[in-house]
């Protein structure tokens, strides 16, 4: 059972890059409707300030989970904690204990800074059912991770992981076979794990993921290429390709709750 988890606009690009970005918390939840549509089981979401920039707010990720749950009820609603060099990780760790999501995205690096205010946070997230993905960027940070869940000071019962192939905005052409590294240095852990990619080869990595037994986070938040190189229409028509390459495989939309690190 594979998921597709939307990721529909980011902290960075702004509509002067394509129109069909949304950025308010009503484009957002249309977006959410669309790509449940055309397959999403999940959406990933970031919030934007009046003047499009990055913004962590608890009253607002309150409102955005409220709308996409009346337009697009059947997606699960992850919201990020990203910085963007913006956030400090005691800010990233109030906006989730204030909104109260079902489900968080946190980048290990950019959390474990205090590592037992970091550790206590997560710990307290398992106790209040607040699943958390952990976002790992690198190799290094998935080897930190597994020192972290083999010590016993990482909560590992529910554990998600997401690996992030490349860098924006491109990556400069990332080919699948970069997953090896993350896949190498997360051995023997038990997780379950997701991949989001980057630029044209964008559907390549995430057609390898699922075929290896990974979910897929896609949309414009990380490209807005389809396979063939064209920009695509809209957050939908990314939906669209990767759940046929999901189809394709013979895999059938998975446990979201699980791999978002549910109970």
């Amino acid at each position: 059972m594979t998921m597709i988890m939307l990721a529909p606009n980011g902290g960075r690009r702004l509509q002067s890059e394509h129109p069909a970005i949304p950025l308010s918390i009503a484009e957002t939840a249309d977006c959410a409707r669309d790509g449940a549509a055309a397959g999403a089981d999940a959406i990933h979401v970031h919030l934007r300030d009046a003047a499009g920039g990055h913004l962590l707010d608890a009253g607002g990720y309150r409102e955005m989970m409220a709308e996409v749950a009346r337009l697009a009820p059947s997606l699960a609603v992850q919201i990020t904690t990203e910085s963007i060099g913006i956030y400090t990780p005691a800010e990233q760790m109030r906006v989730v204990r204030e909104s109260r999501p079902a489900y968080a995205s946190c980048a290990l690096r950019e959390m474990i800074v205090d590592d037992a205010a970091a550790l206590a946070f997560y710990a307290e997230m398992a106790e209040a059912g607040i699943g958390i993905q952990h976002i790992l960027y690198t190799e290094a940070d998935a080897l930190r991770l597994r020192d972290l869940v083999t010590t016993g000071a990482l909560p590992a019962a529910t554990l998600s992981l997401i690996f992030v192939v490349g860098s924006y905005p491109d990556s400069g052409g990332i080919a699948p076979r970069q997953l090896a590294k993350f896949l190498g240095a997360t051995e023997g852990l038990t997780a379950e794990w997701s991949v989001c990619a980057f630029g044209q080869n964008e559907t390549r990595v995430l057609a390898a993921a699922m075929a290896l037994g990974g979910h897929a986070r896609v949309g414009f938040e990380n490209s807005l290429q389809m396979a063939d190189g064209s920009i695509a229409a809209d957050n939908a028509a990314r939906l669209r390709e990767i759940a046929g390459v999901r189809a394709a495989l013979g895999l059938t939309p998975g446990d979201t709750a699980r791999a978002l690190g549910g109970l």
